[in-house]
Parts: C-alpha cells; sequence; structure tokens
C-alpha cells in the first residue's frame, strides 16, 4: 500500500472536539478515498473495494453539496484545503 505524504494532518485535541462536523467527516472520507485508490492501482480486479470506493465517494459528495448549501465560504475552504474538484453541476 502507497502511502499518500499529501494529506492535511488535523492535530489530535482539534479530532476530539469536532468528530462530527462536517469538514471532519469530509476529510476522512478523502483519505479512504485515496487509500482505496491506491490499493486499486495494484488490485484492478478487486471489485468489492470498488464497490466501497463507489459508495464513499457517494457520502462525500453528498456532505459536500450539503455544505455548499449552508455555508458557501466553508466549502470553498475545504475544497482547497483538500484539493479536491468542485463537482459537475447539471
Amino acid at each position: 500500500m502507497v502511502k499518500n505524504s499529501f494529506i492535511p494532518i488535523i492535530p489530535q485535541e482539534k479530532k476530539q472536539e469536532n468528530r462530527g462536523s462536517v469538514e471532519f467527516q469530509v476529510f476522512t472520507f478523502t483519505n479512504k478515498i485515496r487509500r482505496l485508490t491506491s490499493h486499486l492501482k495494484l488490485h484492478k480486479r478487486d471489485f468489492l473495494s470498488q464497490r466501497g470506493l463507489r459508495k464513499i465517494l457517494g457520502k462525500r459528495q453528498r456532505l459536500l453539496a450539503y455544505l455548499s448549501k449552508k455555508n458557501r465560504v466553508r466549502y470553498k475552504k475545504l475544497i482547497g484545503q483538500l484539493d479536491i474538484r468542485e463537482p459537475k453541476t447539471r
């Protein structure tokens, strides 16, 4: 498994405070997505991991949509920090 060195680190005391916040949830989903993506580069036929990745991507997408409706400034800041593309709008 390849470790990603470009993932921002949240201090331990800050983790304890806001584990339920949208930002923290998106952060943890992003870490899982990056880990699964590197796993799937090695194991292309691991279909259960592909399914899990799609589920996590959907959860993160819904959380980001919620945050973008509620507070656009926090949304833009979070996307900038985690280096996530903005979803395409229809």
